[in-house]
């Protein structure tokens, strides 16, 4: 008996950023199997800053929010941003609704947009590195 071949959704690399556009309705194991591997890649890559494209899901139960909320968390931890773009207004209602709050997760119109936020947040973070390690040579100079 064969098993079937586990579906997965792609993820790509642009510069410090992995791109994962989802275009399938999204099932619990699929979303587990998105998880998984997104969290490999981003510490494969060091990536720091996942831009994740839900414009094709109608219908984001608890359970896949719950998962989009672990996978910010997650890339938190692994020193990268996460910006969820592409939410249809029926998801958006529905999410308030469930009463689920996407900790985390900061989210853009559209893909263009969310670029330019990771891009911002990559840049406000290089910023504040600077300035540490400034004020920390200032203060060995005495």
């Amino acid at each position: 008996m064969d098993k079937e071949p586990m579906e997965r959704i792609p993820i790509l690399k642009m510069g410090n950023f992995l791109l994962v556009t989802i275009q399938v309705d999204m099932h619990d194991r699929l979303a587990m199997t998105l998880q998984d591997d997104l969290t490999n890649r981003i510490a494969q890559t060091q990536a720091h800053g996942v831009l994740i494209d839900i414009s094709g899901l109608e219908i984001v139960d608890s359970f896949i929010g719950r998962i989009l909320s672990n996978i910010a968390r997650m890339s938190r931890v692994l020193d990268a941003q996460t910006v969820v773009v592409g939410m249809q207004p029926a998801v958006a209602i529905t999410l308030v609704e469930l009463g689920l709050s996407l900790t985390g997760i900061r989210t853009a119109l559209n893909i263009e947009k969310g670029m330019a936020l990771l891009r911002s947040s990559l840049n406000e973070t290089t910023n504040q590195v600077a300035a540490t390690k400034r004020s920390a040579d200032d203060d060995g100079e005495d």
